[in-house]
């Protein structure tokens, strides 16, 4: 009963009470004293829904919160998988070492992220070459490594083996997302990187279909936005799930959770992550990071980690909500228009939208095209209105990824009676139901734009896209 005395509880409204180790033997380190690390406890200061806590009055959680939740998680598929993880690779580790190893690449899987999270990689990390995930693997191998190697206590008693030490480098590598599909396949021996087989295994556990990051995000961004208290079934989708030699596989009887889960997370993204006030804001949002992007931080964070640390959406928003007293008629400027957005008052709103089913890469409408579906846009508009000042948004959300992707190589599905009973889990017909993908073609116009310009862009998505038909959704 030692373990009880070495443990303390959180208690999450997802998960109950969450057990994480806090007194450890002199010379280790306790996960207490990483959760406590400003490293981590700077992810209390970036909420977890980037800019939709603006629309959603409840779901002010943070990005702390989240991966508590996630390292909780890793634990929970490490009781269901590791059975299976030894039995396909015998030279697996001992339980101690897997579940210390997600424990930490789930704490600390967003690390690296900025304010705003996602828009943060998109309109300020991108600039540098850099992501969220490449700034955490240089945070976990960098800041945190000695702290890592020192850690060799689970909750319940688990623990590393005397000859086994935790590897920081594995952990920066878990959570990095794979670049293509050979990258992400499961290899019949060590991969040609020298990774052993076990770690890539284990890998779908974080960028496969369903992770130890998104099986928890699903759950809370649901419960605490109000959209949902319980929005898929965790216990079931865990029961079914093993590790087969092709890889993370999940059992016939498991697809209805399976199939549940990933509806749920594509309502999230069209209810809640790619709400249309949430895109506005996000719109407005970018204007200021492109007009005052010298003004928020002082370059690349690989060359100011101390001062990346003490960078959040709190010290963020504080700052520039001072710009506007500021002597510098740039930055003064900037600050005034930040007083908008800091009183709620968006630059922008909602004229039309399209949705569209399993948009084509060559399409015009497609992630990444704004430019190009712009121009067509403005080409069906009348003579008099294709200068008027307008924003095209094409946010997407995967249902399913598409088999050239990386993540669609991690997972796979077994049915008993059949004679090849492992398959590729594309093979189901329930699975196959759901969409690759649906794209929202939305157009924004200023918030004092006459009516008639939004009935123009009306008869403009029209004209490219048609008023109805199997690919588009237009009443969602």
């Amino acid at each position: 009963m030692d373990h009880l005395e070495r443990e303390s509880l959180c208690h999450d409204p997802i998960h109950g009470y969450i057990p994480f180790v806090s007194v450890v033997k002199e010379g280790e380190t306790s996960e207490r004293t990483l959760l406590d690390h400003p490293w981590l406890q700077r992810l209390r200061q970036i909420h977890q829904l980037q800019t939709a806590w603006w629309v959603y009055p409840s779901a002010e959680h943070t990005r702390f919160q989240h991966v508590v939740g996630a390292m909780h998680m890793a634990t929970r598929a490490t009781e269901v998988l590791y059975p299976s993880l030894v039995e396909v690779c015998p030279d697996a580790p001992s339980r101690g070492y897997v579940e210390c190893l997600t424990r930490m690449a789930a704490l600390l899987h967003d690390v690296g992220h900025g304010p705003f999270g996602h828009f943060f990689d998109a309109h300020f990390l991108q600039a540098y070459g850099l992501t969220h995930e490449i700034l955490g693997s240089h945070i976990i191998r960098e800041e945190l490594g000695p702290l890592l190697k020192k850690v060799r206590t689970c909750p319940g008693g688990n623990q590393l083996d005397d000859n086994e030490q935790l590897d920081p480098d594995q952990i920066a590598w878990l959570i990095t997302r794979p670049t293509d599909v050979e990258a992400a396949s499961v290899p019949h021996n060590n991969s040609p990187n020298g990774r052993p087989r076990w770690l890539t295994m284990l890998r779908s556990l974080f960028c496969g279909l369903y992770t130890v990051d998104n099986m928890d995000f699903v759950l809370r961004d649901a419960y605490m936005s109000g959209y949902s208290t319980r929005s898929y079934d965790l216990e079931r989708l865990l029961r079914y799930t093993f590790f087969s030699e092709q890889g993370l596989t999940i059992q016939s009887r498991g697809m209805n959770a399976l199939v549940r889960f990933r509806q749920a997370r594509s309502e999230l993204f069209r209810a809640v992550y790619f709400h249309r006030t949430v895109r506005a804001i996000d719109k407005t949002l970018e204007d200021l990071f492109r007009d005052g992007k010298q003004f928020l931080f002082p370059g690349n964070p690989l060359d100011h980690l101390d001062e990346y640390q003490q960078f959040t959406e709190w010290s963020l928003l504080i700052d520039v909500a001072r710009w506007h007293k500021s002597n510098n008629p740039e930055q003064r400027e900037l600050g005034l228009r930040w007083q908008r957005l800091l009183q709620r008052q968006i630059d922008w709103e909602l004229a039309e939208e399209r949705t569209r089913l399993d948009p084509k890469a060559t399409d015009l409408f497609c992630k990444g095209r704004e430019e190009l579906a712009e121009q067509a846009i403005r080409g069906e508009l009348p003579q008099e209105l294709r200068d008027i000042s307008m924003k095209v948004d094409l946010p997407i959300y995967i249902d399913r990824p598409d088999p050239k992707t990386a993540a669609a190589g991690q997972n796979f599905l077994y049915r008993p009676a059949a004679q090849q009973k492992i398959r590729p889990l594309t093979d189901d017909e329930l699975y196959k139901h759901l969409p690759v993908s649906q794209l929202v073609c939305r157009v924004y116009l200023p918030k004092d734009a006459p009516s008639e310009h939004a009935s123009a862009i009306s008869n403009a998505l029209d004209s490219l896209l048609g008023s109805s038909g199997d690919d588009d959704l237009t009443n969602m």
